[in-house]
Order: structure tokens, then sequence, then C-alpha cells
């Protein structure tokens, strides 16, 4: 049976075939955010820092407070504190 003049019955795909072509690119879209941006999902949470790498030395201890206190996340108190443990870890 056709519909009208015959150029309707295929509308009614029409839709579906877009919605997965938008989704598509959606996907295709986020896929290469991640690949760029080189997330791989671990990392920082927000408002968090990540932990210091297994077997970070004290060099890079250090780094990563002085990051955390150029950021604003510690106080100047607090910084002196952890920068004499780790210098008392040092010895």
């Amino acid at each position: 049976m056709m519909w009208g003049d015959g150029m309707g019955g295929g509308t009614g795909w029409m839709w579906i075939f877009w919605l997965l072509l938008i989704l598509g690119t959606v996907v295709l879209i986020f896929v290469l955010v991640k690949a760029f941006t080189g997330n791989s999902g671990g990392g920082t949470r927000q408002g968090g820092s990540a932990p210091p790498p297994t077997g970070a030395g004290p060099r890079r201890s250090r780094e990563i407070l002085e990051e955390r206190y150029a950021r604003g996340e510690i106080s100047t108190e607090e910084y002196r504190e952890r920068l004499r443990t780790l210098e008392e870890g040092d010895r």
C-alpha cells in the first residue's frame, strides 16, 4: 500500500538515521578529545590532587609541594610544615 505520493514511506526511518549520525558524531568527538588530551580516566579528581607516583624521590615530592603551594591549595604554614617533614626524611 502506498502512502500519498509514495514519498512518505521512508521518513519513518530517516529520523533514526539522523539520530544515529548525531550520536556517532558526539561519540567520535569524545574519543578524539580523550585521545588528544591524554586523559586516561585516572589521575586527579576535580578539586583534589593526585598522589605522587610510586618511587618518586625527594626532589619530586618537593616539586609537588611547591606546585600545590603556588596554586594556593595549601597555606604558607602548611607548606613550611610539610617542607620541614620532607627535609627530616632526607636525613
